[in-house]
Order: C-alpha cells, then structure tokens, then sequence
C-alpha cells in the first residue's frame, strides 16, 4: 500500500499519540496534528488524503463542521471521532457525508479497518482516473466504464501488456466488451499510429475467410480472376483483431500458426510467404480450452494465443457499472435522438440492477435505444424499459440469497448465509459501509468485524 498523509484536527493529547503510533509508527504513513480547523485548512495545499477531526474536543457540531468546509470548498474524506455511545452524533456526520467514524477511546482493529479501507479506496480512485486519463486518448470517450474492481483489474492487465507486442486472446460472453478491450490495447501500444482492423468471422464465408485474411493469387480457386493482399498484410505495423477464433476451421488455424511462429504470410494458391509486421489480438466467447480438449482447436495455437489472457466479465458480474454504462447511453442517444432526457426513476433503476443482461453491454445500448425512443419527460421510467427488463424492479437481496443458497432441501450453514448476506449487501451499496450497516440493522463495529472475518474486499 502507497503511503499517505493524514491531518488529525484535535486538542486531546492521548488521541494524538494514539493515531501517531497507527499510523506513522505502525504503518509509515505520514499525519499532521492541528489544534483547530483553521491551522489545518491553512496547511491545505499540502493535500491530504484523509481529514480526521475530533468534534468532541472542539466543541464543534458535525453541521458546523461540514458548512465550514464547503465553504472552503475542501472535498476529501472526512473521519469524525466522537464519544463511545454518543451514536446521534455520529449519525448525523454519516448523513452530512462524512466518510466514517470513530469513537474514543480508540479500538485498534476498527481503526486499523477504516483507515485501510479509506487508503485502499484513495489508491482505487486515483489509478483508474490515472488510467482512463492515459488509456482513453484517441479513444471514444464512453468507451469503457470501468467502476467495478473487476473492470478496474481488466484496464490494469492493458495497461501491463499494451507495449509487450505479443498475441492477446479476450475471451468473454458475447456483447461483454472484448472488441472495445481490443481497441484499448492498439490505442495504448507503440502501433498506435499504425492500422487497426476487425475481423469479423461473420461477415465473411467460411470458404473465403483465409482468402480475406492472407489474401490469394490469381487462379487460386473459382472466381480469383486476380491476384489480392488479404487483412494481415495489408495491416503490416499495425494491430488485426480476430473476432471468434474458435469458429477458424483447421486449415485457417495453421495458417496462423504459422504466422504467429515465423511472421509469414502465405497467400492462398501461393509457396512464397511475405514478411509482416502485424499485432495479433484474438476473441472469443467459447471456452476454448474445453475445444483443444476435444481436439477442435489446436493446442500449440492456443497456447500462442493464450500467452496473455484477459477474461472481460460479464455486465451480471459487475453490477455496479450498470447504471453508469446506461447513462453513457442515455446521454448520447438523447442527444442524438433531440429528447430531454436526464436520468431513471427508482423502479428502472431497480429493474436495471437486478435484471441479468444476457446480452451484456450490447444489450444495455439496445435498451437505452428503446427507452429514449419511448421515453415523454425527462425520465426514463420501467414502462420506457424493454419488457423482459420489467419483472426484476421487485428484486431483493432475499430472493436473490435464497435462490442461490437453498436448493435441492438441502440445509445451509447460518455463517455462510450471514456471509451472503453482508457480501451482496456490500455490492448494492457500492461499497457506502455507513449505508451497509444501516441496511443491515447493525453497529458499524460489527460489521467490520464480519468484513475482517469472512476477508471482505471493500
């Protein structure tokens, strides 16, 4: 973990010894202690990470708190330390924003917790902004929403392969971004200057399809009245991504072997191979190492291939990026369609979270489509939502819980049901713990408890 810097605004002397040693003994961050809000906002522009600030000592009201600082216009993570038991006052810095609390004296695990946790998040927030600033340059700007942690870990395995120069295989459902991830990858490499191109396995005949990648000489087969360059040479020093290589027929997959050994093209009809400079990324929606089981796709291709997989997870897998993918959607076909609209109601949001997306992030752009062209205000409601989206508005953690763990009569221990429970809790929440524990009807320290037990990511 990065080190980071934490101002303390307090007069009680035991409390800053305490998160001295924590954090700077224990731990190595860095923390300033002031005796009132003033000394610390003067010191600002040092840019701390996490603002603690004991209101106890103070005499100063969470509200007076918070006032003071949006008038100061300082946005950054705020802790509140209050007096064990004095629960109203930490629930009203919960409602104001504050990030968390603590109460005095200081529990050492709970402390430990918040502090990772803020740490953690800080450290999230900056390397995806810091990603998406240097991945997304001559890329559409809604090109990928990457929220999620899973989606977070898929931007960092680009960012790790972007100027390696060797085959990519994204494998993924259909309609989950492989394609996007690809374009990624060539927008971030050194062959960004050069071509970029899609092959699509569907747009072209099986019988053709080597003909249009490695091009064929005059005579070669029916109808080659003249000699043509195919997709890989006419894409030298630059990037060809092949859609569905599990569909390449036999002779198509030696063919790129062979390529992907020697850098050789050899035209259909042709002895004579041709040099190419080209990148090689490849998707898939099938498991393609089930078919080299079955012998339906070559291993040692597989195995070039697969020396750098990136798995693009399905959108049901990272719930959390739903609402935003949607509203990239909402604004450019509103825009482009003339019609106001701003936002969702409750029940499509609902409905949006909960419904599976079978068709992943293509489906999602089909149905902003649909709810544009059948929205009449400045709201999208569940009724403007395809139909097959309609039943999920009634969703719930205990449907969803209960359809995964009982099945089959059979009894489920009660720790991992508490388990399911906190977990799934945790992700409708997006990770907002102060709304985890209210949600859950338990005490912030329990729930750090259980987040610590079960080894929770937050």
């Amino acid at each position: 973990m990065a080190k980071h810097l934490v101002y303390l605004v307090s007069d009680d002397d035991v409390i800053r010894r305490a998160l001295h040693h924590r954090l700077e003994k224990s731990s190595g961050h860095t923390m300033r202690s002031y005796a009132g809000l003033d000394a610390a906002m003067a010191a600002i522009e040092e840019a701390p990470d996490v603002l603690v600030v004991d209101v106890t000592s103070l005499a100063l009201s969470p509200a007076a708190l918070f006032k003071e600082l949006r008038q100061r216009s300082i946005e950054l993570p705020v802790v509140l330390l209050a007096q064990a038991g004095d629960h109203t006052t930490a629930n009203q810095a919960i409602k104001l924003g504050a990030a968390d609390y603590l109460e005095k004296p200081l529990d050492p695990v709970r402390t430990e917790l918040v502090f990772r946790h803020l740490f953690t998040t800080a450290e999230d927030r900056a390397e995806l902004s810091r990603l998406r600033e240097t991945m997304m340059s001559g890329v559409e700007n809604d090109a990928v929403v990457a929220g999620s942690r899973e989606m977070q870990l898929v931007l960092r395995m680009v960012e790790r392969v972007k100027d390696r120069d060797i085959p990519v295989l994204l494998t993924g459902e259909a309609g989950s971004g492989r394609e996007t991830v690809a374009r990624l990858i060539h927008a971030r490499s050194k062959r960004r200057n050069g071509s970029y191109t899609i092959f699509h396995r569907a747009s072209v005949p099986a019988d053709l399809r080597a003909a249009e990648l490695f091009g064929f000489e005059k005579g070669a087969f029916p109808g080659a009245t003249h000699r043509k360059s195919g997709v890989l040479t006419q894409s030298d020093g630059g990037t060809v991504y092949l859609d569905e290589i599990g569909d390449f027929d036999a002779d198509l997959q030696t063919r790129l072997l062979h390529l992907l050994r020697f850098r050789v093209v050899k035209a259909v009809g042709s002895d004579v191979g041709t040099n190419v400079d080209v990148r090689i990324l490849a998707g898939s929606s099938q498991n393609l190492r089930e078919m080299v089981r079955e012998k339906k796709f070559r291993s040692d291709l597989y195995y070039h291939l697969a020396s750098f997989p990136v798995q693009i997870p399905p959108l049901r897998e990272r719930p959390t990026d739903i609402v935003h993918i949607a509203e990239k959607y909402l604004t450019r076909y509103s825009a482009e369609a003339g019609v106001p609209v701003k936002g969702f109601s409750r029940e499509a949001l609902e409905a949006m979270h909960h419904y599976p997306w079978p068709g992943n992030v293509q489906e999602l752009a089909i149905a902003m489509q649909h709810a544009v062209a059948q929205a009449q205000g400045d709201l999208i409601g569940l009724q403007h939502l395809p139909v097959p989206i309609h039943p999920f508005k009634n969703a719930t953690m205990e449907l969803e819980t209960e359809g995964k763990l009982y099945h089959d009569n059979k009894i489920v221990p009660l720790d991992r049901i508490k388990e399911q429970a906190v977990r799934r809790a945790i992700e409708i929440a997006r990770g907002n713990l102060a709304q985890t524990s209210r949600e859950l009807d338990i005490s912030r320290s329990t729930l750090y408890k259980l987040i610590e037990k079960y080894g929770i990511s937050v």
